[in-house]
């Protein structure tokens, strides 16, 4: 049985969110630009919803302690973390996007 917890790693593999928290001046924009590339290089099986709530977990309380409870990565982390709704809707791709049921 293989242990499938998630870790600081497994979460943030790149440490390109922990770079991006270094980073003076980042904008929102540049912020949303790393949690793309962040999101793509997550491993396969990893939930970016629970990665990024991890990552919050672990990096807001420093953040704040260094004065910058503001960051703008922590509100891209915010609104990574939220889970889609059941009735959101969800792309379809392949034969299955091109023709209704």
């Amino acid at each position: 049985m293989t242990d499938t917890t998630l870790t600081l790693d497994g979460a943030d593999p790149k440490r390109l969110i922990y770079e991006s928290l270094r980073i003076p001046g980042i904008t929102p924009d540049e912020c949303r630009s790393i949690f793309v590339d962040w999101a793509l290089s997550l491993p396969v099986g990893v939930q970016p919803a629970d990665a990024a709530r991890l990552l919050l977990d672990q990096y807001a309380p420093k953040v704040a302690t260094a004065g910058e409870s503001a960051h703008p990565m922590l509100q891209i982390l915010v609104e990574g973390a939220r889970q889609p709704s059941a009735d959101q809707p969800r792309r379809r791709g392949g034969r299955a996007g091109r023709f209704a049921e």
